[in-house]
Order: structure tokens, then C-alpha cells, then sequence
């Protein structure tokens, strides 16, 4: 177990670092620490047997080749232009999103992507040919630390695209060939999904049509074959999940499990916001009593499209996070374990990977039948059922609150930004309007509930590093992780925040479960481990311990 000098924090930002292979100039913008520096060369998601490859390729089994390309764009190295990430998908300069609290920054106009939105233009601009792709990627976002965030984390985001100027007199309009497009794709089984979708398609309030590019006709084929398709990848997704559950279910509890897996797959489409979509919607699938946010989409705002000089070209696009699919898949409960190279975490997805890319588990017409009379068999030689995660140990917690009152300021008494507890808001939670905007819903909680402070619009990004930041509620998370290491920390929360009547001053006291995936954690090491938060909230943050 190693940590970070105590004094590393008062040392001067480097001029020059390495992130992988790649040299930087940095400067007093720079805010990526060591641990997320080595999380980039790991691409888990490509990682065969990992569960984000595997799940990775699930989804990517329902857009074939040639139509969709699928390996392209896998690969793309996260470190961006501010333009890539903010600029080139309409960011405005004062955007929460934009923020050095929500965002690594390696200089002023360099960042860790904060979304694969970041290489839509450019993949738009490259104009390979092929009507759709799919970009896989790790992402970057200064984040709470729970069971369901971590600050790096992968997103599958996909594009189909139509050409007004390839569509042939013979077909007519572009609207009545996507329409027919539409008719070809796979229906689905009623007694496999039903779906709800009680709203129109355009709303000029709330989901407008871009009347100065599409037309209404345009807007609903394409939409028709957005929802047909995802709607196939959900089932795809919760099929499976529906067999891994039944096949780990006990001997009492079969007949329950039978009995969920005959009702149909519930799920409905939400009208929804997006910046470089319109309209769009979120989907959302009932799963074990509750409603959860799976992935957001629309068609493509047309600026995108003029910006890449395609401007003949329409069509839709959708966005998900890789981690929350594969916790539904695989019933993983921590999200910490898909960085663990723990052979008896790894070890249960073995061989999984190829079998799983090479069938279609939806393409049954009844997910009962088949998980009950062929339990464990194989469909043409291929495997497509999947294990859910079996916890190889469970290590107690250990708990140490930490309580300081903050400096005052001659701006702020408090001299604080935001303080909502980082466990606050479900992992499913959206706010388009606090959140870097991307189209997987479930990573929009990053920049949390509260204000930020007030950006300077002359500015290019959020006020300069210079001034004395006000103490962010992500600025508590970070340090914890630099200094006492993710593996070591199961989730910070706020548990009191007080002002005092007279003097102003506000208290805050956060409380760090200390508990590690692989073993026990003693109480020395997790006092030793305490003791340095504790150092390096006075060190950076001037803050006086109670």
C-alpha cells in the first residue's frame, strides 16, 4: 500500500508530464493526480474476460457490420482540446461543466475528456463511409467517491447517420427510406417487452424540431429507428441479466424468479434535454421495483454536422455508461472492482468475451423456456448465459469522521462552494443543468446539486486558478483519493454542516468509510491513513480541525 508524500501538495505544478506515452506541457491549471494518471493505459473496457469488455460487446452485437462500425474508435486517446470537449458540442464559456472542480485540467486548453461526446465532430468530419459507429472510451470526471462513482469510468456512445444527397429519385424522400429501414428492423415479441411512449415526438416546448434543418416527417422515421433500435439493445442487455439472475437464485426462490422472468421487460421513454440533441429522450427500464435511467439519445443537433462539413447528413445518436450495465449484469455491487486485478473478482468472467459477441441472447422468442429447460446449454455451440458476481470476501468497515471549520474569507465567511453530501443523489440522477451534459444520463450527478461559484463570462473557462478557491465538496473527494487511495475508501459522506450564529463560520464534518476489496483493513493503518486527509485538509485548504 503506498501513499502520496504528505507534502506533495505544496509542490509546484510540473511544467512538463507524461500521461501514458504522451508529453504535456502543464501549467497552473493542472489538477490531474498520480491515481488518475495511471488509470489511462488501462483500458478496461478492451480488456478480454473484464466485464466492461464483455459488456461492451453485448451491445455491439446489435449493430452489425457494414452498417455500423464498431472497432474504429475504441482506442481514442482521452487527453482533448477544451474545443474537443466543450467548444465544438456548444458549451457555454460559463458552464458548470467547464469547471477545474468537475473537470481534470493538464493546462488551460487541455483536459481529460469528460465524455466520448468530445470525438463526435471529428468522427463526423473523417466521413469513413459507413452510416453508424460506436466509440468506446474511459472518461474522466472529478466525482463523488460511493459505490457507484469512481473519477474514471467508460462510456459507449453511437451514431447512425443518412445522407440527403444518397438517396436515389427511386426511393423518394429521405424520410420514406428511413421509414422503410424502420420496417425491416426486428420487431419485438410482446411477451418478451412492453414499451410505453405516451408523448409525441415533437413538442415545441419541451422537445422542439430543428425547423430550420428537418422536417417533421424526417424527425419521426429517424426517431422510429432510434427507439427500434435501442429498444433491441435493452432487451438484449436484460435478457441476459434475467438469466443470470435466475440461474444464481436459490432452490427456494426459483418459483419467484420463473415468475418475474414471464412478464414482459417494462420500459418507456422519457422526453429529455440534451445540448447537441433535439428532440431527445432518456430510456428507462423497471428492474427489480424501480424505474432506472439506462441511456439518453435524440437526433443529432444539426450544428454538429455543419461544424464537421456534412451538412447533407442527419440522423440520431445515444450515449450509456459501461459501468452501470455491467452492475445490473453481473449483480456487482462496488464499482472500485472493475479496476481490481484480484484473480477471484477476474477470474469469474473467464472465457466470457468472445462467447458473447458471437450470439444474440434476445433472438430467443422466450427467455423463460430457455433459462429453465436448457440451463447451462449453449446456442449453436456458443455460451450466452452469465454468471452473476460471488462475493469472495466481505471486509469490515471502519469508520473516522473528520470535523473542521472552514477559513474565512473576505468574499465568503464560509468560504464554500458546495456541500451536499456526495451520496445524495442516486447514481440514476440527472440535472441537465448542474451536470457536464452527455447522453448517458447516469453520470450527470457529477457537479452535484448546489451552485457553483459565479463564472467570469470573459473568462475562457471558470475563474482562474489564481484566486483562492472556495472549498467544493469534489475538492474533499479528490484529496481523499490522492491521499489515501481509492482501493482503501468505500464512500465519503457529509454528515453535519453548522454556521456558526456569531462569528459566521461554517463547520463541516465528513465521515470516510475505510474498507478495502481485498482485505481488512486494520485500525493503525486506517488511523495512519486518516491522520494524512487530516494533514492535507490544513495544507490545502487552510482549514482549522475541531
Amino acid at each position: 500500500m503506498s501513499i502520496i508524500p504528505e507534502d506533495s501538495s505544496k509542490l509546484p505544478f510540473p511544467t512538463i508530464d507524461r500521461i501514458a506515452d504522451h508529453v504535456y506541457p502543464t501549467d497552473e491549471w493542472f489538477n490531474v493526480p498520480p491515481n488518475i494518471i495511471s488509470a489511462v493505459p488501462k483500458k478496461l473496457h478492451l480488456q478480454r474476460d473484464h466485464p466492461l469488455d464483455i459488456t461492451r460487446r453485448i451491445i455491439e452485437s446489435r449493430f452489425p457490420s457494414p452498417e455500423y462500425d464498431t472497432t474504429s474508435y475504441n482506442s481514442l486517446f482521452p487527453v482533448v482540446s477544451t474545443q474537443q470537449n466543450f467548444d465544438s458540442l456548444g458549451f457555454p464559456l460559463d458552464h458548470l461543466g467547464r469547471s477545474r472542480t468537475d473537470t481534470y485540467y493538464v493546462n488551460r486548453d487541455t483536459v481529460l475528456r469528460t465524455h466520448t461526446s468530445a470525438h463526435q465532430v471529428d468522427v463526423f468530419r473523417e466521413n469513413r463511409g459507413c452510416d453508424g459507429f460506436l466509440v468506446s472510451a474511459d472518461v474522466y470526471r472529478r466525482d463523488a467517491i460511493d459505490r457507484s462513482h469512481y473519477p474514471a469510468f467508460h462510456q459507449m456512445e453511437g451514431v447512425r447517420l443518412w445522407d440527403r444527397l444518397k438517396i436515389s429519385s427511386g426511393e423518394g424522400s429521405l424520410a420514406e427510406a428511413v421509414s422503410r429501414r424502420v420496417s425491416t428492423l426486428p420487431r419485438h415479441d410482446e411477451r418478451l417487452i412492453h414499451v410505453e411512449d405516451p408523448t409525441p415526438t415533437i413538442d415545441a416546448a419541451t422537445n422542439p424540431l430543428q425547423t430550420a434543418h428537418h422536417s417533421p416527417e424526417e424527425v419521426e422515421a429517424v426517431s422510429a429507428h432510434l427507439k427500434r433500435t435501442l429498444e433491441g439493445v435493452v432487451l438484449e442487455i436484460f435478457a441476459r441479466a434475467r438469466d443470470a439472475s435466475f440461474l444464481t437464485a436459490t432452490a427456494n426462490a426459483v418459483s419467484s424468479h420463473e415468475q418475474d422472468a414471464q412478464q414482459p421487460l417494462q420500459v418507456r421513454w422519457v422526453p429529455a434535454y440534451f445540448p447537441f440533441t433535439s428532440p431527445s429522450w432518456e430510456l428507462e427500464v423497471l428492474w427489480e421495483g424501480d424505474w432506472l435511467e439506462l441511456l439518453g439519445c435524440g437526433v443529432v443537433k444539426q450544428e454538429l454536422l455543419l461544424q464537421a462539413g456534412v451538412p447533407s447528413k442527419l440522423g440520431w445518436a445515444f450515449g450509456l455508461g459501461l459501468e452501470r450495465i455491467a452492475m445490473l449484469l453481473f449483480s456487482i455491487p462496488d464499482i472500485r472492482l472493475f479496476w481490481s486485478s484480484d484473480a477471484r473478482f477476474l477470474g469469474q468472467f473467464a472465457g466470457l468475451s468472445e462467447g458473447v459477441s458471437l450470439s444474440s441472447r434476445s433472438a430467443v422468442s422466450s427467455s423463460t423456456s430457455t433459462s429453465s429447460s436448457s440451463q447451462g446449454k449453449q446456442t449453436g455451440g456458443i455460451p450466452v448465459k452469465l454468471p452473476r458476481y460471488v462475493s469472495f470476501s466481505k471486509h469490515p468497515a471502519c469508520y473516522k469522521d473528520v470535523a473542521f471549520w472552514l477559513p474565512s474569507s473576505p468574499s465568503s465567511p464560509s468560504s464554500v462552494s458546495s456541500q451536499a453530501p456526495s451520496a445524495s443523489r442516486s447514481p440514476s440522477s440527472s440535472s441537465p443543468s448542474t451536470a457536464t451534459p452527455h447522453l448517458d444520463p447516469t453520470h450527470q450527478a457529477q457537479s452535484h446539486s448546489e451552485p457553483h461559484p459565479t463564472p467570469d463570462p470573459q473568462a475562457p473557462h471558470h475563474r482562474p486558478p489564481s484566486t483562492a478557491p472556495a472549498f467544493h465538496v469534489n475538492d474533499m473527494m479528490e484529496l481523499v483519493r490522492s491521499t489515501a487511495e481509492s482501493e482503501n475508501v468505500e464512500d465519503v459522506t457529509l454528515v453535519d454542516r453548522f454556521v456558526h450564529p456569531r462569528s459566521g463560520r461554517t463547520s463541516l464534518c465528513y465521515r470516510v468509510n475505510y474498507r478495502r476489496l481485498d482485505r481488512t483493513l486494520t485500525n493503525d493503518e486506517a488511523n495512519s491513513l486518516h491522520e494524512r486527509v487530516r494533514r492535507r485538509l490544513i495544507l490545502d485548504f487552510g482549514v482549522e480541525l475541531r
